[in-house]
């Protein structure tokens, strides 16, 4: 909203603020009904964004801070940052990538896989794939829409990131840094400390790659990089399939992969792919099931992808020719209704489809609230997910008094993992943290010895850095719980030292907890008195 607006409108501003202060209780459509009672001298209706806008310029012109409720209630898609961080994804350029896969589409001037009218690939374009523009703009969007951005969730996708040249890599993960830091940096090195301070803090660094990329090298490189989580094109667990859509690396790659990100700390994110060439609705369920049979599986967080026919794909052409055909939504929607009662509680699912533009998808299910039909499936017959984002206390509020801290232990190949988590009585769930505990040597020297934090996560609606409210998880003390309980079972298992895969922006939370900078993680000696 320009100043000038602000002027002309102020009196109309300030009766819809004074009525959304006012209202006791705040359902969404409360404040449509509120906007239309106040509507502009031409009969529109204000936007949520220009009464934020007013509002923030209200209370610059009067010298004061926003009120916090007021900005809640005006936010604008607040499922946004409900899990507790603000996600920034950005998507590099345009780069030959090694897969061949027959699903897979190759539109010019867009990264591999990616299609010019989705969401994400229009927002880069415009961009021309800058990452310190990409990275500011979609910041600057966010807070314009009343979303705290002080704690930056950010996702470096488009392709497969390993194929990309090193020096790209770097230059890339510190421009985003840079505009995140509002500050230019020569080195990465730099662009890392500047953010431990800064006003938009990098609390997690995601890639996206291929598991026939993962070397012991890349997994150094990755941590150096800055890099605390791993998307992986898995797509399938049958090597048959694999081959037959030619995605060109195999389940043993796959697990190697794992367990060398796994033992390094990184959390792994499994793209599965249902309804692939070759794959039947009943051994895609069974595929399925391995993700958590096979203890060298067992992913934190999975996106799951179902096919979708494209044009100019191998794929379409197979279908023409009568060789291939998509699931109809019955038969997607029961199969996901039932994978989804398999997840165990320590995984989130991300996805249930890929956010590609429905007139792209020739034949199959177009759908783009599939999520919610198979939701809506589940709860008529009577099935449960009790997987992380099924659970999260998203934006209700907890009584931290009443929280229950559960523990659940699995086993890997290489590790023994223990998820904790505190849980509302109702079943929802606050926060966690992932220690692993390993049972063989990582490739990285310097977790010789150390049980390792993968991930500590305090849910709810992000909070400013520093800030609480009543009833909010973050910032109640959950987190420093989590991590005490954590070194106590470290210790009891024979562990001396604990280290932490800490983003750079959540490097002083560590340090003012005990833990000291090394060359890639945080580490603490434990104390002989810790114990179970």
């Amino acid at each position: 909203m320009k100043r000038d607006d602000l002027e002309q409108h102020s009196d109309l501003i300030s009766a819809i603020l004074g009525e959304v202060e006012a209202a006791a209780k705040w359902p969404q459509r409360r404040l449509m009904r509120i906007l239309r009672r106040h509507p502009r001298p031409d009969g529109r209706v204000f936007s949520k964004s220009q009464i934020l806008k007013g509002y923030a310029q209200l209370c610059e012109r009067e010298g004061r801070l926003p009120d916090p409720k007021i900005v809640r209630r005006l936010r604008v898609k607040p499922t946004r940052t409900i899990s507790g961080v603000a996600p920034v994804t950005v998507l590099t350029e345009p780069f030959p990538c090694p897969g061949e896969c027959i699903f897979c589409p190759a539109v010019e001037r867009m990264p591999k896989s990616y299609l010019p009218d989705e969401p994400g690939a229009m927002r880069a374009a415009s961009y021309e794939f800058d990452p310190y523009e990409q990275t500011a703009g979609r910041i600057n969007v966010m807070a314009d829409l009343g979303h705290n951005v002080d704690k930056i969730e950010l996702l470096i996708l488009g392709g497969t990131w390993s194929s990309y040249p090193e020096e790209y890599q770097e230059w890339f993960a510190r421009r985003c840094l840079d505009a995140m830091n509002g500050v230019e940096a020569e080195t990465l090195e730099e662009a890392q400390r500047l953010n431990e301070s800064a006003a938009h803090r990098n609390v997690g660094l995601v890639v996206e790659t291929r598991p026939d990329c993962i070397t012991p090298e890349e997994v150094y490189r990755l941590r150096w990089l800055g890099v605390t989580k791993v998307q992986l094109g898995v797509q399938s667990l049958d090597d048959d399939i694999l081959a037959c859509n030619r995605r060109g690396h195999t389940v043993a790659e796959t697990r190697v992969a794992m367990r060398l990100l796994r033992l390094a700390g990184f959390k792994i994110v499994v793209h599965w792919m249902p309804n692939l060439l070759g794959a039947t609705p009943e051994s895609d369920l069974e595929d399925f099931g391995r993700l958590w049979k096979d203890p060298a599986l067992r992913p934190d967080e999975l996106k799951i992808y179902p096919t979708a026919l494209l044009v100019d794909t191998e794929l379409y052409d197979l279908w023409q020719r009568g060789e291939y055909r998509p699931y109809d939504e019955e038969t997607l929607v029961k199969l996901l209704a039932q994978c989804k009662t398999l997840i165990p509680p320590y995984c989130r699912v991300n996805r249930l489809m890929r956010d590609i533009p429905s007139p792209n998808i020739v034949a199959g299910v177009k759908k783009t609230n599939l999520r919610q039909i198979v939701q809506q499936r589940m709860a008529r017959e009577g099935l449960v997910c009790r997987c992380i984002r099924c659970r999260e206390v998203r934006g209700q509020e907890v009584d931290s008094a009443a929280l229950k801290l559960e523990r659940l232990d699995y086993e890997t190949d290489a590790t023994r993992e223990c998820f904790l988590s505190y849980v509302a009585p109702d079943d929802r769930l606050a926060g966690f943290l992932r220690l692993s505990l390993p049972q063989t040597d990582s490739s990285i020297d310097e977790l010789t010895g150390c049980a390792v934090v993968r991930e500590l996560h305090v849910y709810g609606p992000a909070l400013k850095l520093g800030a609480s409210r009543e009833g909010a998880a973050q910032h109640a003390g959950l987190g420093a719980r989590l991590l005490d309980k954590a070194r106590r079972i470290a210790r009891a298992e024979g562990f001396d030292r604990l280290a932490i895969i800490a983003a750079v922006g959540t490097r002083p939370y560590y340090r003012e907890r005990g833990f000291e900078q090394g060359e890639l993680y945080v580490a603490q000696t434990l104390g002989v008195s810790e114990n179970s």
